[in-house]
């Protein structure tokens, strides 16, 4: 009995997507500066010639990754009235010690030392969650006042989720909903005072 050598079915678009997956998850792991291309290319089953061809540099594959890991809202919702506390009842569940780590966080954190990865990052959440957020807000400074929401977001998914420090972590989630629905309250409104 022969065996046919038949060539592999070429999927450019599924190739795409297993490289740029693997890059999601190089990246989550170890930053932009501890990840390589060979790495991601090898978690895709192809070559770092193939990975460059469709993404044409690392800097690339980064922005992409970074881009398609921001695009999805995770914690900020899409009712103005409801803001402060959909916002503290998602991020007290998402940083809850035994839910699991949330890839864009940890993406954002193990990349941000290196200049341009962050300023790839900072694009990408201004296109995204920052402008989701701050068309939610209304008055005056709803950019200034969105950055300084996510700016509690980021701290307490640090503070809970990868220092775990005591208090947080062992926190009644009831408890630590309303009082950061509180906090959020006054950032969300148009006249923080």
């Amino acid at each position: 009995m022969s065996v046919t050598n038949q060539p592999r079915r070429r999927d450019a678009a599924a190739t795409r997507e297993a490289i740029l997956s693997s890059a999601i998850e190089a990246f989550t792991r170890a930053g932009y500066d501890g990840a390589g291309v060979r790495e991601v290319a090898a978690a895709a089953g192809v070559t770092a010639m193939l990975v460059n061809r469709y993404f044409g540099s690392k800097e690339q594959l980064f922005a992409e990754a970074v881009d398609r890991s921001f695009t999805a809202p995770t914690v900020v919702g899409a009712d103005p009235a409801e803001l402060p506390a959909q916002l503290a009842a998602a991020l007290v569940a998402r940083t809850d010690p035994a839910a699991g780590q949330l890839s864009p966080f940890l993406l954002m954190l193990r990349s941000a030392n290196n200049p341009r990865a962050a300023e790839i990052m900072r694009e990408a959440i201004g296109r995204h969650v920052g402008s989701r957020l701050t068309g939610l807000l209304t008055g005056p400074d709803s950019g200034e006042r969105a950055e300084l929401v996510l700016s509690v977001i980021a701290g307490v998914w640090l503070m809970r989720s990868i220092l775990a420090t005591p208090a947080l972590t062992g926190a009644d989630p009831g408890q630590l909903d309303e009082q950061l629905t509180a906090v959020l309250q006054v950032l969300c409104r148009p006249d923080p005072a």
